[in-house]
This record gives structure tokens, sequence and C-alpha cells, in this order.
């Protein structure tokens, strides 16, 4: 119970600068990341619960550039 409620106090979040439009995070968290017309990431600012809390933390896992990242709702980021 716990896990699901830390999840829900989560986003996942892109830093733009960081990022090279690789696109591999739409593959591993399509829930949460569509791409725009130049491969670049939108990113859901949906709350994350078990399951998108599992795709987030594949995709940032995966990000090549490390431009992928979760943060608290409470958090300024």
């Amino acid at each position: 119970m716990a896990e699901r409620t830390i999840a829900a106090r989560r986003r996942l979040k892109v830093d733009p600068v960081a990022c090279d439009g690789v696109g591999i995070c739409a593959h591993l968290a399509p829930d949460l990341v569509r791409l725009d017309s130049w491969g670049y990431p939108i990113v859901s600012a949906a709350r994350l619960d078990a399951a998108t809390e599992r795709q987030a933390a594949a995709a940032t896992a995966a990000c090549p550039r490390k431009a992928l990242f979760t943060t608290d709702l409470t958090s300024k980021d």
C-alpha cells in the first residue's frame, strides 16, 4: 500500500536540453510519453500509479542521455 501512495505522488519529467530525441522512452513508457514531429518526448503530467511507475523506471534507466527523471509533486522541478 505504501508503494502505491509513494508512486501517486511522483511524475515523470524530461530535461529538454539533455534530450537528443532518441525516442526509446516512448516505446518503454507508452502511457506516459508521446513523440513530437521531430522525435522529442512530450511527457504526460499525470501522476504515476503502479503500472506507469514501472514504465517510468524502465524509460529512465534506458535513456542514453539521462534526460528523463521522476520528481515528487512537492518538488519545484
